[in-house]
């Protein structure tokens, strides 16, 4: 068989076990009366609902994630989820394998494999259309070395994440849906990144969106969670609306969404495309929507609030993959970014400014928010004490690393980070499940302390992902962080390098931090709740390891070669997924002396350091723990209160698109109405009085019709506006769709 064989059976798995997964629980659901299977008296539901989860508002308080006490009731077909949910995974993860294998083998690597399967939007017979006399649009699966990476990284970690759900989610009594909603978001993931062309990418893009909000929204009877997957879908539409006018323009240009066409067409002719700024349009439109899917500034508030779901859910959608759907994005477009970049210099001359490469450089852009969206978030994190929420906004930090990092055109380095982030990154969010798992809830690190004795393999795993998240030389994070650090500088970023620095620093401050306060010292917490510590069963320990392993040795992939000659295969592996551009439209090469690269690698294992010893310093065993970040707090109370309630973003937005927007935009229409309309309508009909029947036929026929229609309008306008807002999430998905089918029409109309 060959690669394109294998290809199309790479997301079928996970959406067959999906129908499987979802038909048993529809199946249990209504012989329960449509009610989830109850658990026990004395189970991790009744537990969590008076525990500590609840009792310090953490998200995770679900309804029980196995090792509990007492009995449980039975949960129908559970044997047939555990299996089908992971053996699904699985099977992609193998077919990915035998995928990746055959084209090796076939090409080496060197030419992408596409396998059609069938015309989605025919439109042959339509010439002219779109500019293009025969524009199609099929359903098609692309297999080069970027899509390889990403669905080799995003099977394993996805299986190994699978496995561990079934030890975590044991004793849930959703447990059949939870599994079908994972398989649906590995579906919907494969096909995003497999995807031939910008329509099928964009289905995924659509799919993963829904995913997030059925995941993070699990527990909906959870006010807190329903309203968490209401923002991450309201906060991704905001973007995708971005995504939908990058997609229309590269139609616009081409005539195809087809990436290899596109591609091609851009590389062979870029001052045709770039003339005008439609290019650099194009990237910006489409990086809108990558801020609203990797939470970059300003559509970022979503992701910290997705802990609401499941810790898994964390770790698969918010750490390893879907987050980093936007990176992938970028980085598959990275021909169209560089065309940007190259015009901008022609436009602007050989010294151009700050503001005149933002408004003609959409790559500086993708950079300069990048950066910042890095430093803002550690900020943030530096005084979060929710265990997930310290990770959610490392998250948000390392995902502005990776834009960095596609920003300075070092689009290999960026999607290295992709690779290393995934592995340590679930292992850390996979590992605070094991801590929330041993301590029935407990979410604030303020309430841990002292654990390592007690589950040393979560504490291991653990400590090795944040050795690699702090850039500690020799484990993955060093090597892909340091690329980033030393592309930025060597392209004339010096500001920015300066924010990724201290970035780094930031992050390996609070992440030992974390260690320190969750694993070192005294217990902080019940006396109760220390007496049941325990580990973790194999099926979460067995994963955590995998993940650690990885978090050590998938960095050396990509050695700096100025360190061994020919070590960053990584880099060479990706090389033909990035078109050649004409020489003129080819920047020349920044190439750094040995003595700057290692001085730039010697600067960030520095900062590291310091940050590793600060937080070794700040918090350390004894009788007052806290003592010295007190003394700090009580120094600076404003800056404090500002970063720990995340710069008041979330109340900015609240008070002026809930609020001023939606609530006070209403009430505009509802007093235009009253007194502007009504007063119209009050001052004719006094100045017609008296006057003929003609006067009187003409005031009820034309004028009262008028401004009675003018009043329903504002009326029909303010009632609408409410429905609008019903804050169901069905409505809005419609809306969507009906806007985009318009949009379609009028485009097809009028090109």
């Amino acid at each position: 068989m060959t690669a394109s064989d294998f290809l199309p059976w790479i997301p079928v798995f996970p959406l067959l076990g999906f129908l499987v997964n979802g038909l048993l629980y529809l199946v249990a659901h209504s012989r329960l009366g449509g009610k989830d299977a109850p658990l026990g008296s004395h189970g991790h539901g009744d537990a969590h609902a008076a525990g500590h989860g609840a009792s310090h508002g953490g998200p995770d308080d679900h309804a029980g994630h196995g090792g509990g006490h007492g009995a449980h009731a039975e949960i129908p077909f559970k044997s047939l989820h555990t299996w089908v949910g992971p053996i699904a995974s699985g099977l992609s993860f193998v077919f990915a394998l035998l995928a990746i294998g055959s084209w090796w083998k076939e090409t080496h690597g060197h030419h992408p494999i596409v396998a059609t399967l069938w015309t989605w939007i025919p439109m042959g017979a339509n010439a002219g259309w779109f500019g293009s006399p025969d524009f199609s649009v099929d359903v098609a699966f692309r297999l080069d070395p970027l899509s390889a990476l990403m669905i080799f990284f995003v099977t394993l970690i996805g299986t190994l994440i699978h496995v561990y759900s079934v030890g975590y989610m044991g004793h849930d009594e959703g447990y059949g849906r939870f599994f079908a909603y994972l398989n649906l978001f590995m579906f919907a993931m494969l096909t995003l990144v497999l995807g031939a062309n910008m329509a099928i990418l964009f289905v995924g893009w659509e799919g993963v969106g829904l995913c997030s909000y059925l995941l993070i929204g699990y527990y909906y009877k959870k006010d807190f969670a329903a309203d968490a997957g209401k923002k991450a879908f309201v906060m991704n539409r905001i973007g995708d609306a971005g995504f939908l006018m990058g997609l229309f323009a590269c139609v616009a240009m081409f005539g195809t969404v087809d990436f290899g066409k596109m591609f091609a067409a851009a590389a062979a002719s870029p001052a045709i495309y770039a003339a005008g700024g439609l290019m650099t349009f194009a990237c910006l439109a489409l990086f809108v929507g990558a801020t609203g899917k990797s939470a970059q500034i300003p559509l970022f508030v979503w992701l910290p609030d997705a802990m609401a779901g499941p810790t898994p859910v964390s770790a698969l959608i918010h750490a390893a993959t879907m987050v980093t759907a936007g990176v992938y994005m970028v980085a598959r477009c990275n021909v169209f970014f560089r065309i940007s970049h190259e015009w901008a210099l022609k436009t602007l001359g050989e010294n151009p400014t700050v503001w005149g490469l933002l408004t003609h450089d959409a790559s500086f852009v993708v950079a300069v928010v990048g950066g910042i969206t890095a430093f803002v978030a550690a900020t943030i994190g530096l005084a979060q004490t929710d265990i997930k929420k310290v990770l959610a906004y490392s998250t948000v930090s390392q995902l502005g690393y990776m834009f960095l990092g596609c920003g300075v055109l070092a689009f290999g380095a960026g999607m290295f980070h992709v690779f290393t982030h995934a592995w340590f990154k679930a292992c850390l969010f996979l590992g605070s499940g094991s801590v929330i798992h041993a301590l029935s809830g407990e979410q604030e690190m303020t309430a841990m302390g002292g654990l390592r004795k007690k589950i040393p393999h979560t504490f291991r795993t653990m400590f090795i992902s944040t050795l690699a998240i702090a850039g500690v030389p020799f484990f993955s994070g060093f090597f892909s962080k340091d690329q980033i650090l030393g592309e930025t500088f060597v392209k004339g970023h010096p500001v920015l390098w300066v924010l990724a620095a201290l970035t780094a620093g930031m992050t390996a401050f609070y992440m030992f931090r974390l260690i320190k306060m969750t694993f070192y010292g005294e217990y902080r917490g019940p006396k109760e709740t220390w007496d049941h510590v325990h580990e973790s069963p194999a099926t979460m320990t067995v994963p955590l390891w995998f993940l650690a392993i990885g978090a050590i040795f998938v960095g050396y992939v990509g050695i700096p070669n100025f360190l061994v000659p020919g070590g960053n295969r990584f880099e060479a592996f990706l090389e033909p997924s990035f078109p050649v551009l004409p020489p003129d439209w080819t920047p020349h090469p920044h190439v750094a002396s040995h003595s700057l690269e290692w001085t730039l690698m010697l600067a960030s294992i520095a900062i590291a350091g310091v940050g590793i010893l600060l937080a070794t310093k700040f918090f350390y065993p004894g009788s007052a723990p806290f003592a010295l970040p007190e003394k700090v707090v009580a120094a600076f109370p404003k800056a404090y209160r500002w970063v720990r309630n995340k710069y008041y973003v979330d109340e900015f937005y609240e008070a002026v698109f809930v609020n001023g927007l939606v609530k006070k935009g209403g009430r505009l229409l509802w007093e235009i109405d009253a007194r502007v309309v009504d007063g119209v309508v009050n001052g004719t009909r006094h100045l017609t009085v008296g006057v003929s029947h003609v006067s009187s036929w003409f005031d009820k026929t034309f004028v009262d019709g008028a401004v009675n229609g003018v009043g329903d309008s504002f009326q029909a306008a303010y009632k609408g506006y409410g429905k609008l807002q019903s804050g169901q999430t069905q409505n809005y998905a419609f809306g969507m769709a009906a806007g985009v089918f318009a949009l379609v029409c009028i485009y097809i109309i009028f090109a």
